[in-house]
C-alpha cells in the first residue's frame, strides 16, 4: 500500500465496516464513518510505520478493489512472536469474487515465511459471514472473547487462531 492508495482503501473499509456490521452496530455510528478521516489515519499510520504492519492492496489494472494489514500479534500492547491479521476488506461490489482469499493466503504465506508458528485475527461474535470465511481458511475459535463497545452497545469480539 502506498499513500496514493489511502483514499480507496478508506473507501472501502468505510462501506466494509457499513456493510458487514450492519445490526451489529448502532446504525448512527456506522451512518457518522467518515472516508475523509479514515484515509487521513491511514495515511498517518503509513508515513509512522516502521515496517512491522504490513499493508497489502488487491489490483487489477490500476483498480484498487481489497486491502489488508498483517503484523505482530499484540497482547494488550506488547507484541509478541505470533503474527495477527488486523484487517482484511474487499470492495462490497467483489465479494464472493476470492479477493479476500487472495489477500488473506498472501498474509498467511508472508507470516510462514517470516517464521510466525501461529496467526491470530478478532472478529465480531456476530459477523457469521466473516467467521465462516475465516474457518474456510483454516482459523478456529480459541475460545478468547474481548469486550466492545460502540456507543453503549456490546458487540464482542472472538478470538480465531491459525497455526502456521
Amino acid at each position: 500500500m502506498t499513500l496514493a492508495d489511502c483514499d480507496r482503501v478508506a473507501e472501502i473499509r468505510v462501506r466494509g465496516w457499513q456493510s458487514a456490521y450492519r445490526g451489529l452496530m448502532p446504525q448512527p455510528y456506522l451512518d457518522a464513518l467518515s472516508m475523509r478521516e479514515d484515509a487521513e489515519r491511514r495515511r498517518e499510520r503509513l508515513r509512522r510505520s516502521d515496517g512491522s504492519v504490513v499493508n497489502l492492496v488487491a489490483e487489477q489494472d490500476g483498480d484498487l478493489f481489497g486491502w489488508s494489514a498483517h503484523g505482530p500479534y499484540r497482547e494488550a500492547e506488547v507484541r509478541t512472536a505470533d503474527a495477527e491479521l488486523y484487517a482484511i476488506y474487499v470492495d462490497t461490489g467483489r465479494y464472493g469474487a476470492g479477493i479476500g482469499h487472495a489477500l488473506l493466503q498472501e498474509s498467511v504465506r508472508r507470516c510462514t515465511a517470516a517464521g510466525h508458528d501461529r496467526m491470530y485475527l478478532w472478529v465480531l461474535k456476530g459477523n457469521v459471514r466473516a467467521r465462516a470465511f475465516y474457518e474456510r481458511a483454516g482459523f478456529r475459535p480459541d475460545g478468547a472473547e474481548e469486550p466492545f463497545e460502540v456507543d453503549g452497545v456490546a458487540v464482542p469480539e472472538v478470538r480465531y487462531l491459525r497455526a502456521l
